[in-house]
C-alpha cells in the first residue's frame, strides 16, 4: 500500500500513520533480533503482534478502497448527468407539438426532482412545436429513473386543427444518453467534421454576432450533434463532443449487447429508439406503458410532469396482468 497516496486521503490518513507506526516498530524488532539472538522467542512474539495489528489497519484501509471502487462503479453505471432528445415523429405538427408536450413534461419532473435542466438545442415548428431538441439533465439517480424512457411514444386525440372531430395519432421519439465519465473505446479526431454558425432567436433577439453554435458530425456513422444555448464556441463545441461521446458510447454497448444475445438483464424492453413503448390516449385519458402492460389516468396531470409513479413501475419492471389498448 502507498502510504504518502493513503495519508492524502482524510478518511484514510490515520489509518497510514497508524501503518507507518506499525511498519517502524517491526523494523526495529528485527534490527534488535539481528544484533542479539537471545532474543529470538521475544522478538516473534512481538513481530506477531505487530503482524496481526498490521492485517487488521490494512484491512480497514482495503475496505475503504473496495468501497471507492463500487460507488465509482455504481456512478459509471448510473452517472448524474443524461442528455434527453425528443425528435417528431409521423404525424406532421401533432407530431412536433407532442414531442414538445413531451419535453415539457420532462422538464416539469425534473423541477419535482430538484434536477439541473438546460437546452441544448432546439428546432421548431411552426406552430412552436419540437421538431427536434436536446436537453441536458444534471441531479441525483438522474439516469437510473430516466434511462426507461428511451423509445417511441404516440398519442391518440383529436388535433385542434381538425374539423371532422376524427382522432388521429402521432409520434414522437425520446433518447435519454447517460454522460459517463469513462468511455471504453478510442476517439479518432480525424472521424469528425465540425461546422459553426450563429445563434438567434425569431425577430432579431438574442442573436449573437459571432459563430458560437456547433455542429459536430461522425463521419463513420452519420450521427449528428448540435449546441447552441452555450455563451461560447468553446463551451457549445465542448458539450457538442460530450454528447456525440455518449451516442457512440451508446452504440458500442449495444453492440456488446447482441454479442450476448437478444435479452438484457434487469432491463426493459430493448432501450431501442425505434421501439414504441408508451401511448397516451386523450379520450379515455389514459397513458398505458406497452413494456410492463400497465396503464395510469389524469393526462392533464401526467403531461404537467407527475410521472413518479410511471418511473418507478418501469424501474420495478413488474409487469402487469393485461394491456389495455
Amino acid at each position: 500500500m502507498d502510504i504518502e497516496e493513503l495519508k492524502k486521503d482524510h478518511r484514510t490518513s490515520y489509518l497510514a500513520v497508524a501503518l507507518e507506526k506499525l511498519l517502524r516498530e517491526e523494523a526495529e524488532v528485527r534490527e534488535m533480533l539481528a544484533g542479539d539472538d537471545s532474543l529470538h522467542e521475544m522478538a516473534a512474539k512481538e513481530l506477531k503482534l505487530i503482524q496481526e495489528e498490521k492485517e487488521r489497519v490494512e484491512k480497514q484501509v482495503q475496505e475503504i478502497l473496495d468501497k471507492d471502487k463500487a460507488e465509482e462503479k455504481l456512478r459509471d453505471e448510473f452517472p448524474n448527468e443524461i442528455v434527453l432528445e425528443v425528435r417528431a415523429g409521423a404525424g406532421g405538427d401533432e407530431a412536433s407539438l407532442f414531442a414538445w408536450e413531451l419535453a415539457h413534461m420532462y422538464e416539469k419532473f425534473s423541477e419535482g426532482q430538484g434536477w439541473q435542466w438546460r437546452v441544448n438545442y432546439e428546432s421548431k415548428s411552426d406552430l412552436n412545436g419540437y421538431k427536434e431538441a436536446s436537453f441536458e439533465i444534471k441531479g441525483k439517480d438522474v439516469y437510473k429513473k430516466m434511462r426507461y424512457e428511451t423509445g417511441v411514444h404516440r398519442v391518440q386525440r383529436i388535433p385542434a386543427t381538425e374539423k371532422n372531430g376524427r382522432v388521429h395519432t402521432s409520434t414522437a421519439s425520446v433518447a435519454v444518453l447517460p454522460i459517463k465519465k469513462k468511455i471504453s473505446f478510442v476517439i479518432n479526431p480525424a472521424e469528425f467534421e465540425m461546422e459553426y454558425s450563429r445563434s438567434g432567436g425569431k425577430g432579431g433577439q438574442n442573436v449573437n454576432k459571432v459563430e458560437t453554435a456547433v455542429r459536430i458530425v461522425h463521419k463513420p456513422t452519420g450521427l449528428d450533434v448540435r449546441s447552441t444555448n452555450e455563451r461560447s464556441q468553446l463551451a457549445n463545441r465542448d458539450k457538442a463532443m460530450a454528447i456525440l461521446t455518449a451516442k457512440l458510447q451508446q452504440l458500442e454497448e449495444e453492440k456488446e449487447a447482441k454479442k450476448y444475445g437478444d435479452v438484457r438483464k434487469n432491463q426493459i424492453g430493448t432501450g431501442d429508439r425505434s421501439e414504441k413503448i408508451r401511448t397516451y390516449n386523450f379520450a379515455q385519458d389514459r397513458v398505458t406503458d406497452h413494456r410492463i402492460k400497465k396503464s395510469w389516468h389524469n393526462l392533464p396531470k401526467i403531461l404537467e410532469g407527475d410521472i413518479e409513479d410511471i418511473i418507478n413501475a418501469c424501474e420495478q419492471g413488474t409487469v402487469g396482468d393485461e394491456e389495455e389498448e
